[in-house]
């Protein structure tokens, strides 16, 4: 195996998250200007719900790139199941969508909640056809197991 033959510390994932969050910010804007219809909720729930919401994208960010080390175990070619990666194995997309639907949350507009479920789409679609393939053709086995006990984004109740 090469020394640089490892998935890209930074790969699709920053742009596809500064687009996912540049489309969530104009929504929003365009919600407060009432461009976008705006049918509000109970503010206090929604107020809770993003600030938790928030909370949890920080949580995750902060285990996965500060606990986890993720840069070097990327470097280092080694599959991280262990941590928050034994809950989620893409907390730091994870976290990020977290954060932005947060944020979309507490704009109080139910329309704009359809914008977390195609994030969500557009991630799973994007994750599946580029770092997912690297990691099944690296890992093989390994990560097919792994995967099948652990969701992308979103942690198993059961």
């Amino acid at each position: 195996m090469k020394e640089n033959n490892h998935l890209p510390v930074f790969g699709i994932g920053p742009y596809l998250i500064g687009l996912i969050a540049i489309v969530s910010i104009l929504a929003i804007l365009l919600s407060l200007k009432k461009i976008i219809p705006n049918y509000p909720t109970n503010q206090i729930i929604t107020a809770v719900l993003g600030i938790v919401l928030i909370i949890c994208g920080v949580i995750f960010w902060s285990s996965a790139v500060l606990k986890s080390r993720i840069d070097n175990n990327i470097r280092n070619n080694q599959l991280v199941t262990t941590g928050i990666y034994s809950i989620v194995r893409h907390p730091i997309y994870a976290a990020f969508l977290y954060a932005i639907t947060g944020f979309i949350v507490m704009a109080n507009n139910l329309i704009l909640l359809i914008l977390p479920v195609i994030h969500l789409l557009i991630l799973t679609l994007a994750m599946k056809r580029t770092e997912e393939k690297w990691l099944i053709d690296e890992y093989g086995d390994d990560y097919l197991n792994y995967s099948k006990k652990v969701n992308r984004f979103i942690p198993k109740v059961i």
